[in-house]
C-alpha cells in the first residue's frame, strides 16, 4: 500500500481524469512518488476539480487512519495547514485467556437426582 510511507504534509498531486469511463470529474491522486493513492470522493470531485482546473488547489497527506488516508486540499495559494495529531483510539485487550473447564468426574455407579425429571418420582 502505497500510503504507508507517506508522512503527514508529504505533497501530493491531485490529477483530472476526464476520460474516466465511471466519472468525468473524477480527481485522482498521486504520491510524490508518482504512485497512485486513490480518488477524491465522487461529492466532493466536481468542485475540487474545477479548482485544480484553475491552479487554486493544494494537497498533501494528512494521515491514515485504520485502513483509510486523508489529504488536506487549500484552495487560493498556500501550503494547508494540518490539525495537530491525535492517536488512534486504544485498542481493546485481547480477552483473558481462561483454563479449560475442569471435567467433572462421574462415578459410574452413583445415584445422580435429575432436577428437572417429573414430580412423580418415575
Amino acid at each position: 500500500m502505497e500510503c504507508m510511507p507517506c508522512a503527514p504534509g508529504d505533497v501530493v498531486e491531485l490529477r483530472l481524469e476526464p476520460t474516466n469511463p465511471f466519472d468525468n470529474n473524477a480527481v485522482a491522486i498521486f504520491s510524490e512518488r508518482g504512485t497512485q493513492l486513490g480518488y477524491v470522493s465522487a461529492e466532493r470531485a466536481p468542485l475540487i476539480g474545477m479548482r485544480v482546473k484553475e491552479g487554486e488547489a493544494i494537497a498533501v497527506f494528512q494521515a491514515m487512519h485504520g485502513s483509510k488516508a486523508y489529504i488536506r486540499i487549500r484552495f487560493g495559494g498556500g501550503v494547508p495547514h494540518l490539525p495537530d495529531l491525535v492517536p488512534d483510539a486504544s485498542k481493546r485487550p485481547p480477552p483473558r485467556q481462561t483454563r479449560p473447564a475442569q471435567c467433572p468426574v462421574y462415578d459410574p455407579h452413583a445415584f445422580y437426582l435429575d432436577v428437572e425429571g417429573p414430580e412423580f418420582g418415575a
